[in-house]
């Protein structure tokens, strides 16, 4: 199964690109969509809409997870995220593939067993997860294979604690 984890941005959008074989989780691909300040907030999206389309078409993914937004102090740089975000599910919608989205702290536990690691920890332990030779940059990529891997774990228990709700 082809999952793909998103770190939305408008003007960097990471992405990790993971499958989950059994009970392993491989490494596929991984980089940033990017869009450059020059354009318009209409043309960025839109930008970002395409790109998107070209990884979705190239992966053929069955699943794709998105960090859940999350502000304490500057509130309208949270708008432009949100505006990226709202395009990502647009267009999953017009997929019709199936979305979860995880707080920071969940992604950080998934991946380090910690939900208040740093960046570092993240990085590295997705290396070793995915045994990989280097750490995956840039660190907007990182982030995204994180969620990716915190996705295929999600996975699994998402059908054991359905048959629990109705067993």
């Amino acid at each position: 199964m082809i999952v793909i984890g998103i770190d939305p941005g408008t003007a960097i959008t990471g992405f990790g690109v993971v499958e989950k074989r059994g009970d392993k989780v491989l490494y596929i691909d991984c980089g940033v969509i990017r869009t450059t300040p020059d354009l318009s907030a209409p043309e960025r999206l839109k930008l970002l809409y395409d790109q998107f389309n070209l990884l979705l078409d190239k992966h053929q993914p069955e699943h794709v997870g998105t960090e859940r937004l999350f502000f304490t102090n500057n509130v309208t740089t949270g708008i432009p995220v949100g505006r990226a975000l709202g395009v990502i599910l647009l267009t999953l919608a017009q997929r019709n593939i199936p979305w979860a989205e995880y707080t920071p702290t969940q992604v950080k536990n998934s991946v380090v067993g910690v939900g208040n690691a740093d960046k570092k920890q993240v990085e590295f332990m997705v290396t070793r997860l995915l045994n990989l030779p280097k750490p995956p940059t840039p660190d907007d990529a990182a982030d995204a294979l994180a969620i990716a891997i915190c996705h295929t774990h999600s996975l699994r228990i998402i059908p054991t604690v359905r048959r629990a709700v109705r067993g």
